[in-house]
């Protein structure tokens, strides 16, 4: 009944709004709500339906009866404007201008870094987004069996294996540019690596495909020290003086020592919310280059030393001063409401 009832609705909506004159309208007032009209003959096997279905349909029946007059009756006001309303050409009258578009809040994002860390000596560079198992893991110091490998954390390709460089896969991470551009150059080295990449999750905080940039830098002498400096410009440069940073101990596979970096967060300003949960966000990895990853770049890690960091470029845009974004899915939900204010 109730897709009888739609079935219905949607011809004589459909009709109406195909109607030229006031005499076709009324005889499509008389077809549907007329005493033998459609709906009228549809309505006379209400009292046949079930008892606890008569108050919903009853209910369907009235709302279609409306929907169809007024749709009429909004029709006939059209018709009679056509008539009287007479189109004249002002040739001095301005254009009307189209709407403007504007680079996406992700795409303002990279640039704003990119020029951050060009400023300090970085060379942007770009690697692919489908990988070999050798540059996203193994040259990476991941062992065999790590979690990250496994089928529910990384998307792998299906295709042929490479011979010595294993599966292929979209990159989980910008880390396998560091192997990449240590095969490109020697040292010195001033990577910032931008570019998708692809991981199992999403959350208010996670997205299945997102940005991150990757910074690498390889010379003699190189220290932890060089490593927070470059960590403290970048957020006075890029997230405002009122925010303040943090790295803590934490372990990866290829750096050693390894830090986590957490950034006050710019939605609660430290108090906790949904997002942040405790006052910090974590913005990702940091550390200096383990000597194994050197050796699989082709460099004597007794020769040199470098660090690197690897964030999320959507992750660093929410802590932002002046935005404040608490779930980082609305970024790509195409709400242009919200894309528009940026």
């Amino acid at each position: 009944m109730e897709g009888k009832l739609l079935h219905l609705k949607n011809n004589a909506l459909s009709l109406i709004l195909d109607a030229e004159s006031a005499t076709e309208l009324e005889e499509l007032e008389i077809q549907f709500l007329g005493r033998n009209g459609e709906l009228t003959q549809l309505m006379k096997t209400l009292p046949k339906l079930p008892a606890e279905e008569k108050p919903v349909m009853g209910r369907l029946f009235n709302d279609t009866k409306n929907i169809i007059e007024d749709a009429i009756n909004q029709r006939k006001q059209t018709i009679g404007k056509k008539r009287t309303t007479h189109h004249t050409l002002d040739v001095t009258e301005p254009g009307r201008k189209p709407p403007l578009g504007h680079l996406h809040l992700v795409t303002q994002a990279i640039q704003e870094i990119s020029e951050i860390f060009h400023h300090i000596g970085f060379t942007r560079v770009r690697y692919p987004e489908i990988e070999w198992d050798w540059y996203a893991f193994t040259a990476l110091n991941f062992p065999e069996n790590h979690p990250a490998r496994d089928d529910w954390e990384t998307f792998f390709m299906k295709g042929s294996s490479h011979p010595q460089k294993g599966a292929m896969l979209l990159t989980p991470h910008t880390s396998s540019g560091q192997i990449r551009e240590m095969e490109r150059l020697k040292p010195p080295i001033r990577m910032l690596n931008i570019a998708k990449c692809y991981r199992r999750q999403s959350d208010v905080s996670h997205t299945p495909m997102f940005h991150q940039f990757e910074g690498l830098v390889i010379d003699k002498g190189i220290s932890i020290a060089h490593l927070k400096g470059v960590l403290d410009y970048f957020f006075k440069s890029y997230l405002g003086e009122k925010r303040s940073s943090r790295i803590r101990p934490y372990h990866f596979e290829f750096t050693e020592p390894s830090f986590e970096v957490d950034v006050s967060c710019g939605v609660c300003l430290g108090k906790g919310c949904k997002l942040c949960k405790e006052g910090w966000l974590e913005i990702g990895g940091a550390g200096m280059v383990h000597p194994n990853v050197l050796r699989s770049g082709s460099i004597d890690p007794a020769k040199y030393s470098g660090f690197a960091f690897g964030w999320g470029v959507e992750r660093v845009l929410m802590m932002k001063e002046g935005i404040k974004i608490d779930d980082l899915r609305t970024l790509y939900s195409n709400d242009l409401d919200f894309l528009k204010q940026f």
